[in-house]
């Protein structure tokens, strides 16, 4: 997969990636449609960080999803 290109397949294929890693328990906090082109390279930042990582700590997680929820659309 080429996440060089801005796509919603590839933000959808981030997310989903991010979810399974760290074992997101609340499945449907985190959706694809939450995230605009505007934030692309955050994200891909954000998903390249965790791939890298074997496991993370509470705090790690926590700022994981603090990021995220960073770059949600704003409504």
């Amino acid at each position: 997969m080429d996440l060089s290109q801005k796509s919603t397949e590839n933000v959808e294929f981030m997310i989903e990636k991010i979810k399974e890693k760290l074992k997101v328990l609340n499945m449907g906090a985190i959706k694809p449609s939450h995230f605009d082109g505007e934030m692309y390279e955050e994200l891909r930042d954000v998903y390249e960080m965790v791939m890298r990582k074997n496991s993370f700590s509470p705090n790690e997680m926590q700022a994981i999803a603090e990021e995220l929820g960073n770059l949600r659309k704003q409504s």
